[in-house]
């Protein structure tokens, strides 16, 4: 009897240490989902844009090695990353320089260092090898949004390259000459633009309007991304962007910038965000070259007010990948004048912008069409854009979106040389007093009070009327205290 008994405990303690183990056995859990919260208008006050060349950025050229550094990238007070285009570019008459073609070369070594245009997309759905997968890419996009960045990817919708699917699969696609050729694209007054290297698209074709839109929409709901630059955005008919940005935005909310600097683009709500400001732009260089001064700069702004409506932003820069390839990087074209012309782009109303390796103090042209690698030395700008991209990120008076602060020109006794105007919003207020010439000069402002010069972070008392002198390209930025 005893051992029946001892036999049933036996199978009991058997039992209940199985059910034991089962109830211990771990769950299998899946990889937690990466969110951002959806961009929106604050965001945009205070952003920092940054422009990655990813072919150049690193020596490998990958999404991988580009990822590694987006955490230093927030230092300089980065929120929006965007991206040169990513995806394969055409072989088919891919160019070398000028109006030379790969295919022209005879050498093949030579042939192999020309990885054409960017721009000269082969399939608008994939990811160039060169710099990866893509799920090397939605890994780098991962990295940014948890680092509380947006990314957005260049967008190509004038053109393609020749090895585009459509070419051979939709050819009624593409613009045609009298002979029913597909051309590459044509100025309005019929002649060539010289972009041999792509096939015009034909918007009066509706089916290709909408394998476009079919085509942004895949980035937006399998890749995550928060929006597209759109290259010569003006060179698509209006009526296209008003079919296809609201039906993108059905999906997620998005940042949507423009390659041009015509208002109507950003005309009411379901429009672009932002467009560039390229007129600024070109105005700073002449400045820094002694062709116009700061009346010029003032007539500039004045014309904004007329042409834009309040909730238009503009994109400020010194320098950009069109920019530092076919006019020269920053210190070539602006020379001594780069920090105080730096500092003005984030100090007036809009966006600043940071072009890859200008961080770095690049003084060269990267490479267009070929492989090349930018510094990653920290010299003058690391330290003067970290400081400028922090009050970006945090001084209501420096906010530059659809709710931007105020912008009031301060008069001088020096018009001509000297700039001053006055930021403000929400009780915060800056001023930015700066000789924009080469020559030292003496004036006086209407400005009174102790402030903080903000770049060296110490106490300056300031009486009205009392005369200040200004070596070339001085400046100073003044939070009120």
């Amino acid at each position: 009897m005893k051992s029946k008994i001892a036999i049933l405990l036996l199978t009991v303690f058997l039992i209940s240490c199985k059910e034991e183990v089962k109830k211990e056995e771990p769950v299998e859990k899946t990889p937690q989902e990466i969110t951002i919260a959806p961009i929106d208008n604050d965001v945009l006050e205070s952003a920092v844009i940054y422009e990655a060349n990813i072919r150049q950025y690193s020596p490998e050229g990958t999404f991988n090695a580009f990822a590694q550094d987006i955490p230093k990238l927030k230092e300089l007070g980065v929120k929006i990353i965007w991206l040169m285009p990513i995806h394969p570019i055409s072989e088919a008459k891919r160019k070398a320089k000028g109006d030379l073609l790969v295919a022209d070369i005879e050498n093949p070594e030579e042939r192999k260092k020309y990885l054409g245009s960017p721009y000269a997309v082969a399939d608008y759905t994939a990811v160039n090898p060169d710099m990866g997968t893509m799920e090397d890419f939605s890994k780098m996009v991962d990295v940014a949004h948890e680092n509380g960045i947006y990314v957005i990817i260049d967008w190509v919708p004038n053109h393609t390259g020749w090895d585009h699917p459509w070419i051979t699969e939709h050819p009624e696609y593409y613009t045609k000459n009298d002979k029913g050729e597909i051309t590459d694209p044509i100025q309005d007054n019929g002649e060539p633009w010289g972009w041999t290297d792509v096939a015009d698209l034909n918007y009066d074709n509706q089916e290709m309007r909408q394998a476009m839109i079919n085509d942004m929409m895949f980035w937006i709901t399998e890749q995550k991304v928060d929006g597209f630059r759109c290259d010569v955005a003006h060179g698509v008919p209006l009526d296209f962007w008003e079919q296809c940005i609201p039906a993108l935005r059905e999906k997620k909310a998005l940042f949507m910038l423009a390659e041009a600097e015509l208002p109507y683009l950003m005309k009411g709500e379901n429009l672009f965000d932002m467009s560039y400001a390229w007129e600024g732009h070109h105005v700073l260089n002449d400045i820094t070259k002694g062709k116009k001064n700061v009346n010029d700069f003032d007539s500039y702004m004045n014309a904004l007010d007329e042409k834009l409506e309040k909730d238009d932003i503009l994109m400020n820069f010194v320098t950009n990948h069109d920019e530092n390839a076919w006019a020269g990087p920053l210190r070539e074209r602006m020379g001594n004048a780069s920090e105080v012309m730096t500092a003005l782009t984030y100090t007036i109303p809009g966006m600043p912008l940071i072009y890859s390796g200008q961080e770095y103090d690049m003084n060269y042209r990267l490479e267009f069409f070929g492989k090349d690698t930018i510094p990653k030395t920290k010299g003058k700008m690391w330290p003067l854009l970290e400081k400028l991209g922090n009050l970006k990120n945090n001084e209501r008076a420096l906010d530059g979106g659809k709710n931007s602060a105020t912008y009031e020109r301060i008069k001088t006794s020096k018009d001509t040389s000297v700039l001053a105007f006055k930021r403000s919003k929400d009780g915060s207020e800056f001023i930015y007093i700066a000789n924009l010439s080469s020559k030292p000069v003496k004036f006086t402002l209407p400005v009174a009070g102790p402030f903080i010069d903000v770049m060296k972070d110490q106490t300056i008392d300031i009486v009205e009327n009392e005369e200040h002198q200004f070596s070339p390209w001085q400046y100073l930025i003044l939070r009120k205290q």
